[in-house]
C-alpha cells in the first residue's frame, strides 16, 4: 500500500511501505479504476481549460508573433530570431521558444491558434511530466495534486495561453526535475547528462532564467545518489559540459557569423549575444543595471522578501505558498534520519531547492521584473504540496501529521481570504467560503486520526477545495478574458495591482507611462500601440502598406518592435524596427538608414515612431537618439503621406528642397 490508499485500522500513523532510502522500484499504486481514469481527467482537463477562448487572445505579444512570422518565411530569420523576415534585428531573447511555434505555423499557416497551440500543449507536457515524476516516488494521490496544483496556478493558465517563452522553459525545467530524480536512483550519469541538456536548451529558450534550478538539481544529486563522493563530483562536471554544450552551440555560431551576415543582436548596445546575455538579460537582471532597459528599480516593484505576497504578485502564483513552505520543511524534519541516499528525501531537495533559491532571485532582484515570471515556480510548489500533502496524511495519526496537515490547511484558507480580499468585486462570497471551509477542515485534521475513517474522504476533499477555489476562480476569470501585450497578469483587477494587459485594473507603465489594454478578440482596431502593445492598423493602411511591396526589403520601419509588429503582422510583409524592443538598440544607425534609403529599400517610416517619451530611456541613450535622429532627418527630407489615421514619410519621394541623397 502506498500514499494514495488509506490506512486499515490499526495501521493509523504508519507510513505507507515504499523504498524510501533508494527507490529502485518504482512507487506502485492499488488505486483502482479510479487511479486509472485520474490522469486521464486531470490531463483531458487541463487541455479543455487551456484551449478555451484561445484565439481571443490574438496576437498574444505581437512582439513574438512577428518573429514567429519572420521564421515561418524566412530560415535565416528562424535560426537567429529576428523580427523581420528581411533580418534587420533578432528579438531579444534566445530563440528556441521561437523555433516551436514557427514550425507550428510553416505546417498550419498564420493564425492566433497555430502560434498558441504548442503553448497549450506544453502546459498540458507540464503537468504530465510533473503527475509521472511525483507518482513515480509518493503515489498516485501526490502525483495527482502536484499537477492540478500546477495546471490551476493563475499565472500558468495565462502564460501556457500566451506565447512567451515562459511555456518552454517551465517544460524544460520540469523535465529537468524528472530526469534528476531518475538520475538519483541508480547514479545514473547518462541521465544526469540528460538534465544538463535540458538546461542547456532552457538557456536557448530564456538564457540565465534557466540556471536558477541548477544548484537545486546539483544538490541532490550530490546528496543523495548512491555512488562514492568522487564519482557524484565526475558526473556533475559531465552534466555541466552538456548543459554548456547545449547552450553555447548557438551563441558560438551568431558570434563568429561577421555582423554583416547576420541581424543585429536586438537587446544588446554593441551587437554580441554575449553581452545580452551577460547584461541586459542576466546580471543587469539582478543588479539593475541593464542597458538599453526602460525604468527600473522600484519601477518593477519593491524589492524584499515579501515582494512575492505582494499585490501584484500575490494572486498569481503565492496561493499555496505557505502550504508549500510548511510542507517543505515538515518533509524534510521527517526524513532527517533517512539514509543518505534516500531518494525521497532527494524529492525535497529538488523541488525545495528550486522553489527557495528561485523565490528568492525573484524577491531580490532589482533589474527588469514582470509578474508572469512567476510562472516558473508553479511546478515547485505543486510538488510540494502534492508529496508533502500525502506524506502528512500517511502520518496522520501521529501529532506530526496531524498537526502540520492543520496548520497548512488554516494558513492557506487564510491566505486565500486576504488574496480574494484584494479583488473584493470578484466574487465576493468565494473569500468567506474559503475561509469557512478552511478552518472547518483544519479543526478536523487536528483529531483526523482518531474520527471515523468514513469521514476522511470528505475531510480531505474539503481541505483541498479550500486550498484551490481561489486559484481555480482566478484560473477560470482568465480564460474568460483575451489578453495582449509585452506586460500581462492573470485573474481580475487586484487593489494596488500595476493591471497590465488584461482585466487587471489600473495600474501604469514603470515610470508612470500607459498599461497595455485588454484585447478582447484576434483584431484590435486602433493606434499602434507604442511600447507595451501592438495594434491591428486599418485595411487603408494595410492596402498601402502593399502596394508595389516587392520592391522593397522592407515595406516600412518605425521606432520601436512593438510598432513594427503590429504592421508586419497585418501585412506580412518586412517591416524594420528602429532601436529594437525599446527603441533603445543602436541599429541601425542613421547612416545605415540612408543608405538603405538612396538604394530604395524602405518605402516608408512611421512619422514619431509612436515611441514617445519610452523611445529608449535606459542605457546610454544611443539607441534614442539614433532613432530621434532617422525621424528627424526624415521629416526634414522626404513628404509626408496621411493614410488612414497615420502619418508615414515616403521615402521614395524626397521634399522639394530635400537633402536626401
Amino acid at each position: 500500500m502506498d500514499t494514495t490508499t488509506l490506512p486499515r485500522p490499526g495501521q493509523l500513523g504508519t507510513e505507507p511501505p515504499t523504498t524510501a532510502t533508494t527507490l529502485d522500484e518504482p512507487a506502485t499504486s492499488s488505486a483502482g479504476t479510479w487511479g486509472r481514469l485520474a490522469l486521464p481527467g486531470l490531463l483531458f482537463g487541463t487541455a479543455l481549460l487551456y484551449f478555451y477562448g484561445l484565439t481571443a487572445n490574438g496576437w498574444a505579444n505581437a512582439y513574438y508573433s512577428a518573429a514567429v512570422q519572420a521564421g515561418s518565411e524566412s530560415w535565416k530569420a528562424f535560426f537567429f530570431g529576428s523580427s523581420d523576415a528581411a533580418n534587420s534585428i533578432t528579438v531579444d531573447k534566445t530563440p528556441a521558444s521561437l523555433w516551436v511555434m514557427a514550425l507550428s505555423v510553416r505546417v498550419f499557416g498564420l493564425s492566433s491558434f497555430a502560434i498558441l497551440m504548442p503553448q497549450v500543449l506544453m502546459g498540458v507536457g507540464s503537468v504530465a511530466v510533473l503527475h509521472a515524476t511525483v507518482r513515480r516516488h509518493f503515489g498516485q494521490a501526490a502525483g495527482l495534486i502536484a499537477g492540478a496544483v500546477l495546471a490551476l496556478t493563475p499565472v500558468a493558465v495565462l502564460m501556457f495561453r500566451f506565447n512567451n517563452p515562459d511555456a518552454l522553459l517551465v517544460l524544460l525545467m520540469t523535465l529537468g526535475g524528472w530526469a534528476t530524480l531518475r538520475a538519483v536512483e541508480k547514479a545514473s550519469p547518462k541521465w544526469l547528462v540528460l538534465v544538463g541538456v535540458l538546461v542547456g536548451f532552457g538557456f536557448l529558450t530564456k538564457m540565465l532564467q534557466a540556471l536558477l534550478v541548477v544548484p537545486a538539481f546539483a544538490l541532490a544529486y550530490l546528496v543523495a545518489a548512491p555512488t562514492p563522493l568522487r564519482k557524484r563530483v565526475l558526473h556533475l562536471l559531465a552534466a555541466g559540459a552538456a548543459m554548456v554544450v547545449s547552450a553555447a552551440w548557438w551563441v558560438a555560431i551568431v558570434e563568429l557569423v561577421p555582423a554583416n551576415l547576420r541581424p543585429y543582436i536586438g537587446g544588446s548596445q554593441t551587437n554580441s549575444v554575449l553581452e545580452l546575455t551577460l547584461g541586459y538579460n542576466g546580471l543587469g537582471r539582478i543588479t539593475g543595471e541593464e542597458a538599453g532597459s526602460v525604468g527600473g528599480g522600484n519601477g518593477w516593484g519593491a524589492t524584499g522578501l515579501g515582494r512575492m505576497f505582494g499585490a501584484s504578485i500575490g494572486g498569481q502564483i503565492s496561493w499555496l505558498f505557505p502550504a508549500a513552505l510548511l510542507l517543505l520543511g515538515a518533509g524534510l524534519w521527517a526524513r532527517g534520519r533517512s539514509p543518505r541516499t534516500d531518494a525521497r528525501r532527494a524529492a525535497y531537495l529538488v523541488w525545495g531547492g528550486w522553489l527557495v533559491v528561485t523565490m528568492l532571485v525573484f524577491s531580490l532582484m532589482a533589474g527588469i521584473f514582470h509578474e508572469y515570471y512567476t510562472v516558473a515556480l508553479a511546478p515547485a510548489v505543486g510538488a510540494i504540496v502534492g508529496i508533502g500533502t500525502t506524506q502528512m496524511w500517511a502520518r496522520r495519526g501521529h501529532a506530526l501529521g496531524s498537526v502540520v496537515l492543520a496548520v497548512t490547511t488554516a494558513a492557506t484558507a487564510v491566505w486565500a481570504y486576504l488574496l480574494l480580499s484584494r479583488s473584493a468585486d470578484f466574487l465576493p462570497w468565494l473569500r468567506y467560503a474559503v475561509l469557512v471551509l478552511g478552518l472547518a477542515a483544519a479543526l478536523l485534521l487536528v483529531v483526523v486520526g482518531r474520527v471515523h475513517r468514513r469521514a476522511l474522504p470528505v475531510i480531505a476533499a474539503t481541505a483541498l477545495v479550500a486550498g484551490l477555489a481561489g486559484p481555480a476562480a482566478y484560473s477560470l476569470e482568465t480564460v474568460s478574458s483575451g489578453y495582449a501585450g509585452s506586460i500581462v497578469t492573470a485573474g481580475p483587477a487586484v487593489a494596488g495591482g500595476r493591471g497590465f494587459g488584461g482585466p487587471g485594473g489600473p495600474g501604469g507603465f514603470p515610470g508612470g507611462g500607459p498599461p497595455t489594454g485588454q484585447l478582447r478578440g484576434p483584431g484590435q482596431a486602433g493606434g499602434l500601440g507604442g511600447l507595451l502593445n501592438a495594434s491591428t492598423p486599418s485595411t487603408e493602411v494595410v492596402s498601402a502598406l502593399s502596394q508595389d511591396a516587392q520592391q522593397y526589403t522592407w515595406v516600412a520601419a518605425t521606432v520601436g518592435s512593438q510598432n513594427a509588429a503590429g504592421l508586419q503582422l497585418a501585412t506580412q510583409l518586412p517591416v524594420m524596427s528602429i532601436g529594437g524592443f525599446n527603441g533603445s538598440d543602436p541599429s541601425p544607425t542613421l547612416a545605415q538608414f540612408q543608405h538603405y534609403v538612396a538604394q530604395g529599400r524602405i518605402h516608408y517610416l512611421l512619422a514619431g515612431g509612436g515611441m514617445g517619451r519610452f523611445g529608449g530611456p535606459g542605457g546610454n541613450g544611443s539607441g534614442n537618439r539614433t532613432g530621434s535622429q532617422i525621424v528627424s532627418w526624415a521629416a526634414a527630407s522626404y513628404t509626408p503621406v496621411t493614410v488612414g489615421e497615420y502619418t508615414f514619410y515616403d521615402l521614395t519621394q524626397p521634399l522639394a528642397a530635400g537633402t536626401a541623397s
